[in-house]
């Protein structure tokens, strides 16, 4: 963070109803290069085909004049351009490109408004902020639940947030913190892009935020933070009978409840709250079940961040509260991998292999916790069969037995995984 990054967060922390005006004047060559250097470079182009290597050529001269547009009001985004990544369930996900240029103009203007809210956002909100993490956020409702009281859980994820976020109510709550008609109408530039698809007519957003721009979920977070977050702990728990809590990573949270009216109302209410602001529960993962120590079992479990909890009886006849994960990310993390090894069996075993570890890795590094050892088993035993099964399907003769291909596996440091446990700051809500 630069100095006057720090000098805003500063001010945003000891003045919370401070208004910011002439934010702008940050947007300069030195704000713009940092965000260069934590863009990711490998990217897809967007509707210019302009990659960050070619763009890196002349970095200097492109970084002035981007400077220049934005000094100057002559800036204008490009176009986004939309694809659809598919996914293991058979749909697809769309996702847009911005330009190598407008994602270094909204990294750093995505500086500028963290540096602000940061300092107003709850300690219970943990999606893409920074020294918080979906770990962070398992592991502090897991503390929570184990060590407290709650009975009740209303478990709600809302149905296509980043696509119906509403572009009024998203400036009034900028304008909340900024007096700066040229920043937020640089922001209202990359919230009304014009969308190209291939084989479609461009179309202008009328709501949503730019999915795949990189100020998409500093927005979120500021939406969700007045919609929710403030909401829940400014009105809803001063009305409650007994204790609840709400953790919330992005547009999924779960909220749970010692009282089992609290909780209904609550659960009431929502859809209303939401409603006001454009949006909406998205009812297939939206439920309030009783989650009670004293009633243990895998029937009675919700779902949060790809994991499934429940209480159990350990050895010693105590509750204890289990994480394992969802028998769909399971299976869905398995048929992309026996579909990548399909697609890639020709590959030399040189480049094969390491890419192999890296999936390895990134799955166990997110569900190989405590109480999950089971399910980081499974996914690497997956692995293994399809790859040997593969592997000697690339010729007529078998190429591996068990005791050959183990030795290659060990070769290239792909051993058999270890839960370990990370170490994780849990923020206490009691």
């Amino acid at each position: 963070m630069t100095t006057a990054l720090q000098a805003i967060a500063f001010k945003a922390q000891t003045h919370p109803k401070h208004r910011f005006g002439n934010l702008s004047r940050l947007l300069d060559e030195d704000l713009l290069y940092r965000s260069w250097g934590q863009l990711k470079k490998d990217a897809a182009p967007g509707v210019d085909g302009l990659t960050a290597k070619v763009f890196k050529q002349n970095l200097s001269l492109n970084v002035s004049s981007l400077v220049d547009e934005l000094k100057s009001g002559r800036y204008r985004t490009k176009a986004i351009k939309r694809i659809h990544i598919p996914k293991a369930s058979g749909q697809t996900r769309a996702l847009g490109l911005p330009a190598v240029r407008d994602k270094l103009c909204q990294h750093g203007v995505a500086s500028v408004l963290s540096s602000i809210w940061e300092q107003d956002f709850l300690p219970n909100s943990y999606g893409y902020r920074p020294n918080k993490s979906a770990h962070g956020a398992v592991y502090s409702l897991r503390e929570n639940l184990q060590m407290g009281r709650y009975g009740y859980i209303v478990e709600a994820d809302i149905k296509g947030f980043f696509d119906t976020v509403d572009h009024s109510w998203l400036k009034k709550m900028l304008e909340h913190r900024i007096d700066d008609k040229r920043f937020v109408n640089l922001i209202n530039q990359w919230l009304k892009v014009d969308i190209i698809e291939e084989g479609k007519a461009s179309l202008k957003a009328e709501e949503g935020t730019p999915q795949g721009g990189v100020i998409s979920p500093v927005l979120a977070n500021i939406y969700l933070h007045y919609v929710l977050d403030l909401w829940f702990s400014k009105v809803v728990q001063p009305r409650l009978k007994r204790k609840a809590m709400l953790i919330r990573y992005c547009d999924d949270f779960v909220v749970a409840f010692q009282s089992k009216r609290d909780a209904e109302n609550f659960y009431k209410v929502l859809p209303k709250r939401l409603n006001k602001f454009g949006l909406a529960i998205a009812p297939e993962k939206t439920q309030l079940i009783e989650f009670s120590r004293f009633k243990p079992g895998r029937k009675r479990c919700f779902t949060f961040l790809g994991f499934d909890f429940y209480w159990n009886i350990n050895q010693r006849g105590y509750a204890i509260l289990r994480r394992k994960t969802t028998r769909a990310k399971q299976r869905d993390s398995m048929t992309l991998m026996t579909a990548w090894i399909k697609a890639n069996r020709h590959k030399k075993i040189r480049v094969l292999l390491p890419c192999l570890q890296r999936k390895l890795i990134g799955f166990s590094n997110y569900f190989g916790i405590i109480d999950n050892s089971a399910s980081v088993v499974k996914y690497y035993f997956h692995m293994s069969h399809t790859l040997l099964k593969w592997l000697n399907r690339r010729s007529q003769l078998s190429s591996y037995n068990w005791s050959s291909f183990r030795q290659v596996l060990e070769v290239y440091n792909i051993y058999y995984p270890k839960v370990r446990k990370l170490k994780v700051v849990v923020d206490w809500y009691r």
